[in-house]
């Protein structure tokens, strides 16, 4: 039982199992960000009180995206190939019982560098895994709705990170971050394990009547679907390359405030995350809000026809990422807690919103391809991971030695005009070269 519904037979309860997988992948994407927020949160206090400088932290919290971005693409294969229900649990497993055994100590950087890698392969697995169940259970009517509710759980766990994870910090130590982590984490594979199931058949076709666009095949894959995957035209496809672009774009700005934002309040603004109280945590409940808005909304003009889902997808894309690049821009501008606050919620609010977009669109052009293409796409946006948090580490090293400090708005500026820049690029690209229509088959 769970909740008071029976979920062992399918046929013996009324909620349908889409719904149920949907709930399941939401509560998947939560754990895995609680698990992220808690490492930056518990390791920068650790590193902190051993006197370890920007730099080397930035290097630290970047480890985890080289092993992010190492498994995306295999971790969208194996779920093509072996199903990505199979895979989800295995890559909880791997990455809970890392978080276990992680023996907290910024002095043992080989080791922390090893688990964090670890860390970061299993999770690489767990998104192109998730698209691919996704993209079999859900019909395309609900898709928006679905991936917004799937996704908004990480930024509900980034939100739940920041607000109870510096308490656990204060009064059991940073160690215990880790093994509560561990504990969610072993927890979902339960319910996992007992609850997911594979469909019989898939749900890609299923609701297209309500969709008011035409499906544009490419003629190479006219035929019965094969298991080849047609990696040339996913490679070299401008569609796929404008949701690559994005992808790294919203991952940039994401992880840059995720993993940086901590170190704003307290080095920039010279606040305590604990005496913040829930404020800190408005940023990530605010992407938790405005993803599934942006879910719900583009849903409804794709099935009251007042808009294709091209038209939709570009709509939606554009509006919170040029949204989300102003507020960047003008963070530093704002000198207090509450100035701060809202400016990052609005960012990183309107980017979730922009994920109505780019990020269900790996299932509008290749449905049965959907894992590939996702774990094309979170390369790039893993790689982003890479790239932004490591260089703003050394931005913030650089201005510190210029500056004395990092409590000057300018030590700060560059570190959010640079995603604010590329949102406004990244827009552009999606407007000039996406599609809502299916060109894989």
């Amino acid at each position: 039982m769970l909740g008071g519904i029976q979920f062992s037979n399918p046929n013996r309860y009324s909620l349908p199992v889409r719904y149920l997988i949907v709930i399941l992948t939401f509560i998947c994407t939560l754990v895995c960000y609680i698990e992220r927020v808690g490492f930056s949160i518990a390791y920068t206090v650790a590193a902190d009180g051993a006197g370890v400088n920007q730099s080397s932290k930035g290097t630290i919290l970047s480890t985890f995206y080289y092993g992010y971005a190492c498994s995306q693409v295999p971790g969208g294969w194996a779920a093509q190939k072996i199903g990505g229900r199979r895979v989800l649990l295995l890559s909880f497993l791997l990455w809970s019982l890392t978080c276990a055994l992680l023996p907290l100590d910024p002095n043992r950087v080989l080791l922390l560098v090893i688990a964090r890698l670890l860390v970061g392969i299993a999770q690489g697995f767990i998104f192109p895994s998730i698209h691919t169940v996704l993209a079999q259970w859900v019909p395309p009517h609900e898709r928006s709705r679905s991936v917004s509710l799937t996704t908004s759980g990480m930024y509900l766990g980034a939100a739940l990170g920041m607000l109870l994870l510096p308490t656990l910090v204060k009064f059991r130590g940073p160690e215990s971050v880790f093994l509560a982590e561990a504990a969610l984490g072993a927890s979902w594979s339960l319910l996992w394990f007992k609850y997911a199931t594979d469909p019989k058949s898939t749900a890609s076709g299923v609701g297209e009547s309500v969709l008011p666009v035409n499906k544009k095949i490419d003629t190479h894959n006219t035929k019965l679907p094969s298991a080849k995957i047609p990696w040339v035209n996913i490679l070299t496809s401008f569609p796929v390359w404008a949701i690559v672009v994005n992808n790294f774009t919203f991952h940039y700005a994401l992880y840059v405030l995720m993993n940086w934002l901590p170190t704003y309040f307290e080095l920039g603004l010279k606040l305590s995350l604990q005496d913040m109280g829930s404020s800190k945590m408005m940023p990530y409940l605010n992407m938790f809000l405005f993803s599934n808005i942006g879910g719900v909304v583009a849903d409804y003009l794709i099935t009251r026809r007042i808009l294709s889902v091209t038209k939709t997808r570009k709509f939606l894309n554009t509006l919170g990422f040029l949204v989300a690049s102003l507020a960047l821009v003008v963070i530093p501008s704002f000198r207090t807690s509450g100035g701060a606050v809202f400016c990052s919620s609005v960012a990183l609010g309107f980017l979730a919103l922009g994920r109505a977009g780019f990020a269900v669109n790996h299932m509008d052009v290749a449905p049965r391809y959907a894992g590939i293409v996702m774990g094309v796409s979170n390369t790039a946006g893993t790689l982003a991971g890479i790239v932004g948090v490591d260089l703003t580490g050394k931005l913030l090293e650089a201005a510190k030695a210029a500056n004395s400090d990092l409590s000057s708005p300018e030590s700060w500026r560059i570190v959010f005009f640079i995603p604010g820049f590329l949102c406004v690029f990244s827009s552009f690209v999606f407007l000039l070269f996406s599609t809502g229509e299916r060109i894989f088959d």
